[in-house]
């Protein structure tokens, strides 16, 4: 497994591990430069946003991978920037607003078996 997937595969476990929901993983590189995938989920409460960034970011520090982090007390939308990895991780009802899938459609949609 090259780099990037084990990094967008370690993210997903990591949000999934924390019971996010509408996890998502768009494949950006054919269409930005900003990064090469985005991962969007949600959780029900700034509580669970928090503790999704959070392991998210054990998981792939324990990796040797490391981010820089906006929007972590407010906890409505969390970006963590990895470089070819950016993970947003929003309330529910801040994605319903901003609605990145909307936005990135043109983007490839992977699933966590593509992966491996």
């Amino acid at each position: 497994m090259d780099q990037i997937k084990e990094k967008v595969k370690l993210a997903y476990d990591a949000l999934e591990d924390k019971k996010g929901g509408d996890i998502r993983m768009i494949d950006i590189s054919g269409v930005s430069v900003i990064a090469d995938y985005f991962i969007i989920a949600s959780g029900d409460n700034i509580n669970q946003v928090q503790a999704m960034t959070d392991n998210v970011e054990e998981v792939l520090g324990r990796a040797g991978y490391y981010a820089k982090i906006e929007g972590y007390r407010g906890g409505g939308w969390i970006l963590m920037d990895y470089g070819d990895l950016v993970v947003h991780v929003f309330s529910k009802e801040d994605r319903l607003f901003y609605d990145l899938e909307r936005i990135w459609r043109d983007g490839r949609e992977v699933s966590p078996e593509e992966l491996v």
